[in-house]
């Protein structure tokens, strides 16, 4: 799961950073409001959390431009402000939440696990595929009710492939919600390929039900068997 935290201030954005990467989430960062409309243009991401005062603009017409571009969706607006108008005027534009600073961080943690659960996953903590089945909060697989031991990025990998099981994935899109920033440094894709290799041969080798397969020129497909 990737994450955006809109945030100029640094201390308050390396918190939530570490802390969300402890939570296993591949995290971005922006501080202005120029970068931000930048990354979420360019990318796409599970939740976006959002300051609302940033230099450069307001995080409320940041928002007005994720909603012109429907994106939207999976934001957390996180600001000192505590103004109904600015509350109602975030949720009417698409905001999913509004916490208040100061806040525990715990509490922001809870709500974007939340809102994942209840966009991507329905409410739910696993996600069943025929003989496969993961668990999101204490990132396990199991298959035939027996635990396959995935490192992280494969589990990361096999979410992915999961929660998007009937879109073909290409290799750059892969890259970008797994390893987030570091992808843009990569001169091939040679990273995912290792990872997918591995994978697959768990996942044949445990007799799981379900076949990652490469599409030739353009990226991956889960196949359920």
């Amino acid at each position: 799961m990737k994450i955006l935290v809109i945030e100029d201030e640094a201390a308050m954005q390396e918190v939530i950073r570490e802390t969300l990467e402890k939570e296993y989430y591949v995290v971005e960062s922006a501080t202005d409001f120029e970068s931000a409309l930048d990354k979420i243009v360019s990318y796409e991401y599970d939740c976006i959390l959002l300051d609302i005062m940033l230099p450069g603009g307001s995080g409320l017409d940041l928002l007005k431009e994720m909603k012109a571009l429907d994106k939207a969706s999976n934001v957390i607006i996180i600001s000192a402000k505590d103004s109904i108008d600015d509350k109602v005027a975030g949720l009417n534009l698409g905001a999913d939440d509004y916490l208040i600073k100061p806040f525990h961080i715990a509490e922001l943690t809870a709500r974007v696990k939340s809102i994942l659960r209840r966009k991507t996953l329905q409410g739910k903590n696993e996600l069943v595929l025929n003989n496969v089945r993961i668990q999101f909060d204490d990132r396990t697989v199991y298959i035939d009710n027996e635990l396959l031991v995935l490192n992280r990025k494969e589990f990361d990998v096999l979410a992915y492939f999961m929660v998007n099981k009937n879109r073909l994935i290409n290799k750059a899109s892969l890259a970008e919600h797994v390893w987030g920033d570091f992808s843009d440094q990569a001169d091939d894709f040679e990273f995912i390929y290792s990872q997918i290799k591995n994978l697959r041969k768990k996942l044949k080798d445990h007799n799981a039900a379900l076949e990652i397969q490469a599409v030739y020129g353009i990226g991956y497909k889960l196949h359920v068997l």
